[in-house]
């Protein structure tokens, strides 16, 4: 009797002991083989262009292109494309970004090995895996709390400790508008001043130090 066909996962991750450890574990299961590893988003979409894996494991932690565009370029590429995040961020904004750029399954990084198999079995067969303190962490997100692109600058320069009168010259707009996209920022976080809008934004995966 032949062995069954096993299905084949991109591993994509920067630390070389990471993608060992990970390696190993799925090479331990008798249902799936490693076909390609790679270190950076770049190299992601190219593996991914070459091998064509039938599941993704993508950190979103990546030097140069983030794991987050990498999923996107790949999944704009093959809309059938089954990716599974594997990760540290455990922010809700972290997780709603990842889904809504289609993946299909998202597991932080200090889980267990049984939940990394398991993420991998049910996204190829097709279905969606998120543990439940993703799913916890995902349904405490603040409806309509999505931020517009030109809002996303101000609270990134926020973060790094900006004043009004800078922003507004980094992005070439006047104080006054500066400080109405700050009060949106706040009204959407849902917090009283600057100093809690960067606390949330970094609990949430908004922006990353």
């Amino acid at each position: 009797m032949s062995a069954p066909e096993k299905f084949t996962v991109l591993i994509v991750d920067d630390h070389p002991i990471m993608r060992l450890g990970i390696a190993a574990i799925i090479d331990a299961q008798p249902d799936m083989r490693i076909c390609a590893q790679a270190a950076s988003g770049e190299d992601a979409v190219r593996m991914f262009r070459k091998h064509h894996p039938d599941v993704t494991l993508m950190d979103l932690r990546l030097p140069g292109m983030s794991g987050l565009a990498a999923l996107k370029a790949i999944r704009q590429e093959d809309g059938t494309a089954r990716c599974v995040v594997l990760t540290t961020y455990e922010g809700d904004e972290d997780i709603h970004q990842a889904l809504a750029a289609g993946a299909a399954g998202y597991i932080i990084k200090a889980m267990s090995h049984e939940t990394l198999v398991e993420a991998l079995r049910r996204v190829y067969a097709g279905s969606r895996f998120l543990p439940s303190p993703v799913a916890r962490s995902l349904a405490s997100r603040t409806p309509n709390s999505d931020l517009s692109p030109r809002e996303r600058e101000v609270l990134s320069l926020m973060v790094q400790g900006r004043s009004n009168k800078e922003i507004g010259t980094l992005l070439g707009i006047t104080e006054a508008t500066v400080k109405s996209h700050v009060s949106v920022i706040l009204e959407r976080l849902g917090v009283a001043d600057r100093t809690q809008a960067v606390v949330a934004a970094l609990q949430r995966g908004l922006e990353h130090l």
